[in-house]
């Protein structure tokens, strides 16, 4: 099993983290985002989306981290990332998608550098653009919450899996993370599982 992968990639962040719950090994290929090569000719092969991450396995190509999130359910069912039970499951993707759809896409690498590069943004429009989704988002999330240990329950899921590596980019944008107190305990409290701490990018 191989993961195409960056560090510092939030949606590559949420994949290790699942493979480090679920005891799979994985070997790992990160690419240089800034430096352009997950546009390779080789890369898009893989992936014509030319985004990280992608899992290779057994002749299958596979991009999107809720989609591969998805099928390591499929195939290697324990411990479940998304719930069986269809509210259960239905709420999970609710507060997963709020982050991998109403945060990620409008803050992710590409989007910034459009805002730079295309749009003659400065850094302060950038980032103050980043820390407005992000606030939006995470308000959403401070309401549904459940009250449980982890986002996931008892244990954490795919929601614990997305909440984490978004967290972790608040902090590098210096976003105000005050006015969500539950947001940010549930992410603190599984980010120190072994599992998480091993799929972590480099100490802020």
């Amino acid at each position: 099993m191989i993961l195409h992968d960056f560090p510092m990639s939030s949606a590559s962040f949420r994949v290790r983290i699942v493979l480090n719950l679920k005891g799979l090994a994985y070997e790992k290929r990160s690419y240089a985002l800034r430096a352009g090569e997950q546009r390779a000719p080789d890369y898009l092969a893989l992936n014509p989306a030319g985004l990280v991450p992608a899992l290779e396995v057994d002749g299958l190509h596979l991009g999107q981290s809720l989609a591969i999130i998805d099928y390591l359910d499929a195939v290697h069912p324990e411990p479940r990332m998304i719930p069986a039970d269809p509210i259960a499951r239905a709420r999970a993707m609710e507060m997963a998608l709020t982050i991998a759809c109403d945060i990620h896409p409008i803050n992710n690498l590409r989007v910034l550098q459009y805002l730079q590069h295309e749009l003659g943004q400065d850094k302060q429009a950038v980032d103050g653009w980043y820390r407005h989704w992000v606030e939006t988002g995470f308000a959403t999330l401070e309401t549904l919450l459940p009250d449980t240990p982890f986002a996931g329950g008892d244990a954490p899921n795919i929601v614990d899996a997305c909440l984490v590596p978004q967290i972790y980019n608040a902090r590098r944008f210096k976003v105000d993370l005050t006015p969500f107190p539950r947001v940010t305990a549930m992410a603190d409290r599984a980010g120190a599982l072994p599992a998480f701490v091993a799929a972590a990018p480099p100490p802020l």
